[in-house]
């Protein structure tokens, strides 16, 4: 039987200079003259663009007037670059991984793919290293060009392939959201009983609260991320204290064999997908950063802050799962309610009763953290897919996107959580693929970041068609399926790994995506020159 898992959830230099509005608008195909300003001079055309922005509908300018962020997928100037804190930039991703998402995904290690708590541990820092530093490499570009994460794949991955990513993201934004939800209201639902907190009201909390964080924007994001890990660290550190107290922690047999390499491969599948979630966000969140900004700067210092929360996190829970496999009554509560009654048995009963009833609640809360770049840049990614769809407000497709998870969290906590788990397993691998051609593209074919013309971001006729980028989304996609060790799908090459199949879905998609985007690309550039 193949073995369950669940995703919960090089830089170089640059160039001083900003560039004129005219550049940005969308012009005949001659060609567009590339013009340095000083960065605190504006041009006619810009002082008309500016003029053109103001001219918001009727949530703008509600969002307006609440001093929210009002700017969605168009650059972001040098002028508007004013954000130079480099300790907002890696407490973004702290927040959002010093979560419960990542705490009950290290704990699938012992509980669901019975490896050890050390083997376990050497799984989490080897996988997390592996996802994580996407993250902080196209950070630096947001910096650099002031372009969010989705229209700078359209550079990285061809125009069309972009657009098709952009769709996965939505889908995406809204998958992780309804998942990370669902656990939260569980937990809610089992704290201080008789007097449950009902699912569907958990799922309207936590949705309410990524609500108000995600409508402001840019700024408000920032500032809620910058603190919002305290209680959540000081919870697990709790945690952590009431293991040692209970005696029930043991580290487990060490293992080896086919069984073991194939628990290996999968649980470091969940990790990879879990590490490498926020990849195709990642630039969105420091387009105010100025570009004059170190970037190696920004790149250590996001890694810093992605590899503390993850290690942490999926550790103490890893940490509390082989607990659990020693109590049989613990077992019991994973049983029922996952790595969240674990929680639960872990602070409540005989134990810290209506103050663990509390930390389960913040733990609970934890996941608006979680969520709020996925329902940030949901809007972001809507913009990006289809022209039409950047007239739209930013705050209307926020708080859409909100609406949606909700509508779908409140039925999948009753009906269909596990489908929910399952779909989004599949939907996690497309990571792998993105990081793949994007490398690919970035290292080979523009050389760094001298090879970019960021004034062609909406120009059909002047960016990379996507042909080579489609072409590897697709067989990389075949390569996934082929790979995957999932309880609805084993592939053919997956099953052959160990005694009960092994997961490799995404280092086949990512190689197989590599060996054809390199084929193609060369043939894409010499017959369209783009």
């Amino acid at each position: 039987m193949p073995l369950h898992r669940r995703l919960s959830a090089v830089v170089g230099g640059s160039k001083e200079m900003s560039y004129e509005m005219s550049d940005f608008k969308k012009t005949p195909s001659e060609d567009v003259k590339f013009t340095p300003v000083e960065s605190n001079t504006y041009s006619e055309d810009e002082r008309s663009a500016s003029v053109e922005e103001t001219r918001l509908g009727f949530f703008s300018r509600l969002a307006g007037h609440l001093n929210a962020e009002t700017k969605g997928v168009e650059p972001v100037l040098d002028h508007e670059k004013n954000d130079d804190s480099i300790v907002d930039a890696a407490s973004m991703w702290f927040s959002a991984n010093m979560v419960i998402a990542a705490y009950a995904l290290g704990g699938l290690g012992p509980a669901v793919f019975r490896l050890n708590f050390g083997q376990s541990v050497l799984v989490i820092i080897f996988f997390n290293i592996l996802g994580l530093l996407a993250i902080a490499f196209f950070s630096v570009f947001g910096a650099e060009f002031g372009l969010r994460q989705m229209i700078l794949s359209r550079f990285l991955l061809g125009n069309v392939t972009a657009r098709i990513f952009s769709l996965i993201n939505v889908i995406a934004c809204v998958g992780w959201g309804v998942v990370n939800t669902t656990v939260s209201a569980q937990l809610l639902n089992m704290v201080n009983p008789p007097h449950n907190c009902p699912l569907w009201a958990g799922c309207v909390i936590i949705v309410g609260g990524t609500v108000l964080i995600t409508f402001f924007g840019y700024r408000v994001i920032h500032a809620y991320e910058r603190w919002s890990w305290v209680p959540n660290f000081v919870v697990f550190l709790v945690i952590i204290a009431r293991l040692k107290i209970s005696g029930n922690f043991k580290n487990g047999p060490w293992t080896s064999g086919p069984t073991t390499a194939g628990s290996v491969l999968s649980f470091g599948s969940t990790v990879f997908g879990f590490a490498a979630g926020y990849t195709t966000y990642a630039a969105d969140y420091t387009v105010y950063m100025p570009r004059k900004t170190n970037k190696y700067k920004i790149f250590f210092s996001l890694v810093a802050g992605l590899c503390f929360p993850l290690f942490f996190c999926m550790i103490t829970g890893a940490a509390a799962a082989a607990a659990a496999v020693n109590t049989s009554e613990w077992m019991e509560y994973f049983h029922k309610n996952a790595m969240g009654g674990v929680t639960y048995a872990i602070l409540v009963p005989n134990s810290l009763h209506g103050f663990g009833d509390f930390c389960c609640v913040i733990l609970a809360l934890s996941t608006v953290a979680n969520n709020i770049p996925n329902m940030y840049s949901i809007a972001l990614s809507l913009q990006a897919l289809w022209e039409p769809f950047a007239k739209v407000p930013r705050v209307v497709w926020t708080m859409c996107g909100n609406a949606a998870t909700v509508g779908i969290a409140i039925p999948a906590c009753y009906y269909f959580e596990g489908f929910m788990e399952n779909f989004m397993d599949s939907i996690g691998y497309y990571l792998a693929i993105y990081i793949s051609i994007s490398m690919s593209e970035h290292f080979i074919y523009r050389k760094g970041f001298g090879g970019y013309r960021i004034e062609d971001w909406n120009r059909w006729d002047r960016l990379p068609i996507g042909i080579a980028g489609t072409a590897a989304l697709i067989v990389g996609a075949f390569g996934v399926a082929l790979g995957m060790c999932q309880t609805y799908w084993v592939g053919e090459i997956g099953r052959l790994i160990g005694d009960h199949g092994g997961d490799i879905g995404f280092e086949l998609g990512a190689s197989w995506a590599f060996i054809v985007y390199n084929i193609l690309r060369p043939l894409e550039i010499k017959y369209f020159g783009r």
